[in-house]
């Protein structure tokens, strides 16, 4: 009688965890709900920080921004000179999409590497930029913190001892709340409390699929 041989069936692999980018306008909360997000066991990828610590250790990139924006752009130390850059490109619309097009791509390859490294089936990419620079396209959702904008002028006003109107010209440089709130899948409202901001983001977060 010939026996019969069952082919091995091959292990499936594990699925992808799935990003969840994370944003919102200055004075919104965003990093809050960050911190309430790893709370809950989440990863966050925080674009922003990791910006700030690669325009330092890329040397290519340092290349690349001197030749744009001038020797200026790193201190005596060869740190990259943050106030002077903001300065230079804050009203000038096409220098920051060249400044963007250059960071940008080193933090994408950075983050790439990072996902790799997570289990969980979700993890959540924080970043003021998601929507301008359409990254929302290559998240599986996206994840908006938003609040009024005399709540938010009031937060910054306290937090980082501005007047209104410096609070009030950054916000006008940035997408307005309007148009964010139609792009995202998902919105987080920070205009009460610390406590409901938390319940929000509970409620969001675990009903992810």
């Amino acid at each position: 009688m010939e026996e019969l041989h069952s082919e091995t069936k091959k292990a499936e692999p594990e699925p992808a965890s799935k990003i969840i980018g994370l944003t919102g306008g200055i004075g919104s909360g965003k990093t809050t709900v960050a911190h309430y997000i790893e709370e809950f066991g989440f990863p966050v990828y925080y674009s922003d920080d990791r910006a700030k610590t690669i325009v330092n250790d890329n040397e290519d990139l340092k290349v690349k921004i001197k030749e744009l924006l001038g020797e200026e752009s790193y201190d005596e130390n060869g740190m990259y000179n943050r106030k002077w850059v903001a300065e230079k490109v804050f009203n000038d619309k096409d220098l920051l999409h060249q400044l963007n097009e250059i960071i940008h791509p080193a933090v994408r390859i950075d983050f790439e590497e990072w996902v790799q490294k997570q289990t969980k089936y979700l993890v959540f990419k924080e970043t003021a930029l998601l929507f301008e620079l359409k990254l929302n396209r290559q998240c599986y959702k996206s994840l908006l913190v938003t609040a009024e904008d005399n709540i938010r002028i009031k937060r910054v006003m306290d937090r980082d001892h501005k007047t209104y109107r410096e609070v009030e010209a950054v916000m006008e440089k940035q997408m307005p709340e309007k148009d964010k709130i139609k792009l995202a899948d998902c919105v987080i409202y920070n205009n009460t409390n610390l406590e409901d901001l938390k319940e929000q983001t509970e409620r969001i977060i675990f009903s992810i699929e």
